[in-house]
């Protein structure tokens, strides 16, 4: 029986005229069962989701169309088109028999609200609960989606809690009227691989619980690998191609289908990344390469400690500090690009804003080469901190908040040279204009502002300012963590070309170890603020030997049907845990670690002797 049954669905916005967001999508989600809806941003398929659930904006229309609701308890059939999105019956079937998990979990909770409140509102409304029974409720929902400690975290707000858990907080918020529907809006975008994988097993063990049909909204094929029974691939509203998840893998048909599929980026990678929409971006607009010297030691970070101050607890109570850097070393050759992966709270973001001097270490030192010499950054004042500015930049995670939105492109990517006073007038325009170029984007683009851009768009805009002037070093913080996949394979092969043309230095921080493989010649892996892996790229990847390391290679998703996610086997928050750690590894509170050379150039974490192997894995 088919839960939900799309008929033709037809959804026109009208905004400075009409516009067909969905058009004539048909398609069918048997219950217990879930069908992906996949395509880039723009194609229409979180749409779909707004318009089952009632919850398109005033501007949006459905001129044609059936979506047919039946539901398995009284096997009643509703047509959803019809009801009015206010009306009585539309709130009892919202919330109660169709749920939803949107993308971002701490927009989509409210901050004034306990966790217990919201969940327990739900059951509240829909299932007449007194708050006692509804309390009672929650607290057996957040025990169901594997909570560490349901009843504290009845009276915690959505702000004291990590990603994971407000997701999961969410997932339980959707559950609690055990619906026959559930609609998955993108429910692991912005998580880490390791808690993007539990969440994903969270939702299997639901729904093989409670039985309920998922439309899961995704851009990610090794998320619809792992997940779906049957896919739909969407583009500017239309159904490109649908079926079993076995014949979309193994035969793919429509062009479009086979080209999203080669955008992503996988493990075993010999060739470059195609992008749907190639860029062509214009390297002789550069000028010469970048003076460094590749291969010889750029930055040496020796010992690196951060700590950071908590809030006090009481007014008597002591400061607290919390070590998000622990006793981190490690070195980037120039022209290379050193990869540091890790989970969030892993240290690996506040290591490479140390290294561009966001803040000065607790101990510890960094080293930058000056000549035939180095000089800490710690010691670098006035001009000589400015001259150190230009040579390190950094490419933030979220290309749309780290723009001014009230600047136009040419004032964004023009307000380096202003600082630094580089340039005329005249000569600065025209190094913009160059700028544009070099990232493969039209200079009649340069009077428009952040918000008329595209994601990938907005990210490479992000890249020209921080190219702006001329830097040795680009430090890269999750620059396409936020992007579909084809976007995504645009700003890599941007990158990886920006690097070979003008012998530049990255240092790339990621989660996903399958992105970070594509670009990085070494990789260090830290968790907890320790480095507990490094080594060069295929070495790590292929001879993983820290079993953090290879939790983190177990929890990536790849969008191959005959590699499937070991569900099993993930235990992220064990994975995570030092105490926890198999020997040699284990590491117990107050232990010091140490770096051991396990192969020639492959180092690994342990807190005694760990026996050198110095024949080649």
């Amino acid at each position: 029986m088919a839960v939900l049954d799309v008929r033709n669905l037809v959804v026109e916005y009208r905004i400075d005229g009409v516009n067909r967001a969905v058009d004539g999508i048909s398609f069918q989600i048997p219950e217990g069962k879930t069908v992906a809806i996949v395509g880039e941003s723009g194609s229409g398929k979180s749409t779909i989701g707004q318009a089952v659930m009632g919850l398109l904006p005033s501007v949006a229309t459905i001129p044609e169309g059936e979506i047919l609701f039946t539901d398995p308890v009284d096997q009643s059939t509703t047509d959803l088109v019809g009801l009015p999105r206010d009306g009585d019956l539309m709130r009892k079937i919202r919330g109660n028999r169709i749920a939803m998990i949107f993308q971002e979990p701490m927009t989509s909770l409210s901050p004034l609200h306990t966790i217990g409140d919201q969940i327990g509102e739900a059951g509240r409304l829909h299932q007449n609960m007194d708050r006692k029974t509804a309390r009672d409720a929650t607290r057996e929902m957040l025990r169901l989606v594997q909570f560490p400690n349901p009843d504290h975290a009845l009276d915690t707000y959505p702000f004291e809690l990590s990603g994971g858990l407000r997701q999961r907080a969410m997932i339980a918020m959707a559950m609690m009227c055990r619906p026959a529907l559930v609609i998955a809006d993108e429910p692991t975008t912005a998580l880490d691989v390791t808690i993007q994988a539990e969440i994903l097993k969270l939702l299997r063990d639901v729904q093989a619980e409670i039985g309920m049909g998922i439309m899961l909204v995704t851009h990610d094929f090794g998320v619809v690998a792992n997940m779906a029974d049957q896919v739909v691939v969407v583009y500017q509203g239309r159904v490109m191609e649908k079926g079993p998840s076995k014949r979309i893998f193994e035969a793919p048909q429509h062009p479009y289908l086979k080209a999203l599929l080669h955008a992503v980026p996988t493990f075993d990678m010999t060739e470059r990344l195609v992008p749907i929409r190639p860029i062509e971006p214009k390297l002789s607009a550069f000028g010469a390469p970048c003076e460094v010297k590749r291969g010889e030691p750029l930055i040496e970070v020796d010992n690196l400690v951060k700590r950071f101050q908590l809030k006090k607890g009481g007014f008597l109570s002591k400061p607290r500090t919390m070590t998000a850097v622990d006793q981190v070393s490690f070195t980037v050759n120039a022209g290379e690009c050193l990869g540091i992966v890790g989970e969030s709270g892993s240290g690996k973001t506040t290591a490479a804003l140390a290294v561009m001097r966001a803040f000065q270490p607790s101990s510890g030192h960094i080293r930058i080469r000056e000549g035939d010499g180095w000089r800490d950054i710690a010691t670098l004042e006035g001009e000589d901190l400015l001259a150190y500015r230009r040579r390190i930049q950094l490419v933030f995670q979220d290309p749309f908040s780290s723009l001014n939105p009230r600047m136009s492109i040419n004032e964004v990517i023009g307000e380096p040279l202003v600082i630094h006073n580089v340039g005329t007038p005249e000569s600065r325009k025209q190094h913009v204009r160059d700028l544009m170029e070099l990232v493969g984007l039209d200079p009649k683009m340069l009077r428009r502002y952040p918000h008329s851009l595209s994601g990938g768009q907005r990210q490479r805009v992000g890249i020209a300012r921080a190219l702006a002037l001329r830097p040795d070093i680009l430090v890269c913080d999750e620059p396409v963590s936020a992007l579909d996949v084809s976007v995504q394979a645009q700003v890599l092969n941007l990158l990886s070309d920006l690097q070979r043309e003008l012998s530049l230095t990255y240092l790339f921080v990621s989660h996903n170890l399958a992105v970070v493989d594509y670009l990085a010649t070494r990789i260090a892996v830290m968790c907890r603020g320790r480095l507990v892996e490094l080594g060069e790229t295929r070495a790590v990847i292929d001879n993983a030997q820290h079993p953090y390391t290879k939790a983190l290679l177990t929890a990536v998703p790849d969008a191959n049907l005959h590699r499937p996610l070991d569900f099993a086997a993930l235990s992220a928050g064990r994975a995570s845990d030092p105490a926890a750690w198999p020997e040699p590894y284990r590491l117990l509170p107050g232990e010091t670690p140490t770096m051991v050379e396990r192969f020639p150039g492959h180092f690994v974490c342990a807190p005694g002797e760990v026996p050198a192997i110095k024949d080649a894995a």
